[in-house]
């Protein structure tokens, strides 16, 4: 390489002003106490024994299963009689939205608006049943309160009718 250049070293410039920084320190000092302070909430979560997860158990809510319908989603249900196919007692539930109720964004705002609304309702049926809630487009506009309303309130439905049958 006849006619290349040697390499230039440029030298780094050092920063004019250093910034002091501070440690933050967690315990309180002597005389003050750490009663303002909130220990971190650990987040509540929806079990993974109360959900409906296997595309055979949808398809057989929705074959199968009875519906019942709100101002702001669609539910299926369906006693299981087969205990075999899952281990689980008490009520599943799992949530369907379709593409047409809007983009992911809405989906997923639905999806955990329903989540909450069951996992804070009180009144779960106690048979054995699986659970596929669909929502319509007018969740996204109803108020909260609302959906826990209609949430419990079709979860009453499904205790009167499969209550009072032999799952």
């Amino acid at each position: 390489m006849a006619g290349a250049e040697p390499l230039v070293q440029i030298p780094l410039a050092q920063p004019a002003i250093w910034k002091k920084i501070t440690a933050v320190n967690a315990i309180a000092p002597e005389g003050e106490s750490n009663e303002s302070v909130e220990p971190p909430v650990e987040r509540a979560r929806f079990p993974r024994g109360l959900r409906l997860l296997r595309h055979t158990d949808f398809e057989r809510v929705y074959k199968e299963g009875r519906r019942h319908f709100s101002g702001s989603m669609t539910v299926f249900y369906s006693g299981r009689a087969d205990k075999a196919s899952s281990n689980a007692r008490g009520p599943r539930v799992g949530f369907t939205v379709g593409r047409a109720l809007g983009g992911a964004v809405e989906r997923n705002r639905m999806k955990r608006r329903l989540r909450e609304a069951v996992r804070l309702s009180r009144s779960l049926p106690r048979a054995d049943v699986d659970i596929v809630i669909n929502p319509k487009k007018s969740l996204l506009k109803t108020d909260f309160a609302d959906v826990q309303k209609e949430v419990s309130r079709a979860f009453a439905v499904i205790e009167q009718k499969l209550g009072s049958k032999p799952v």
